[in-house]
């Protein structure tokens, strides 16, 4: 497997911050946005990253791949000595309706959307529970609308926002923030196969209707990481309204 060095270690100030699914979309939007801020972003994603950013490095690796995500921890430990922030970002979705969709695929989105997300979580608790740190978690609307042709997409992110206010509760004691944004849709390729009558009828279903931006997902995510956000925990925030 493809490896990248994690850079030089940062300094005292800098904040140390775990991006997973970095190669596009929301994911590669947060790891520019907090490089530059002056965080050291790493980031993750199962393909190479084909951009750059100061303070950004990159490793190709399977979010769902135990022994690739503790070397990847292992290494963040090595070369910067701790780990303030960690984003689960990466995701993968289906959407079709449930009799049309293979075991196979509801294997591979609960693997990536609930297996990677854990053992991130619990590999950034380990590095975290001496210093503190905090964690954002992605959901989606996807779970709380009920969106038909998107079982296994959802049920995966009620998964995630269980795994949330658990581990909000476990991690609490050890000055860990644990929280989960759900943004409406952003226009992403983890959307571009929706139909517009569909999206239309998100954006209905919204207090104030109109497509999510990547700054939206931005600011709620700079709240959570605030030093002083260390009384929010076990929070899912969806984004647009929807409840």
């Amino acid at each position: 497997m493809p490896r990248a060095s994690c850079g030089p270690a940062a300094s005292v100030t800098e904040p140390v911050t775990l991006i997973t699914g970095t190669s596009k979309g929301i994911g590669r939007a947060l790891a520019e946005h907090f490089a530059s801020r002056g965080h050291t972003v790493i980031g993750c994603s199962r393909q190479a990253c084909d951009w750059t950013a100061a303070n950004y490095t990159h490793r190709p690796l399977d979010v769902a791949d135990e022994k690739a995500v503790t070397a990847l921890f292992a290494e963040i430990r090595r070369t910067h000595h701790r780990l303030d922030n960690l984003i689960n970002n990466a995701a993968v979705a289906s959407m079709n309706h449930s009799l049309l969709t293979p075991v196979s695929v509801v294997d591979s989105v609960l693997r990536t959307n609930v297996t990677g997300l854990f053992l991130f979580c619990r590999e950034a608790g380990k590095m975290m529970r001496t210093t503190g740190g905090r964690i954002v978690n992605f959901t989606s609307v996807a779970h709380p609308l009920r969106l038909e042709g998107e079982a296994a997409y959802a049920a995966s992110k009620a998964a995630v926002e269980s795994m949330t206010r658990i581990l909000a509760r476990e991690l609490g004691p050890m000055g860990i923030t644990v929280n989960a944004l759900g943004p409406t849709p952003v226009a992403t390729d983890l959307i571009r196969g929706i139909s517009p009558e569909k999206i239309g009828k998100i954006m209905e279903s919204q207090a104030i209707r109109r497509m999510g931006t990547m700054q939206d997902v931005i600011h709620v995510v700079e709240f959570f990481l605030d030093r002083r956000s260390d009384f929010v925990t076990g929070q899912v925030v969806y984004l647009g309204g929807v409840s």
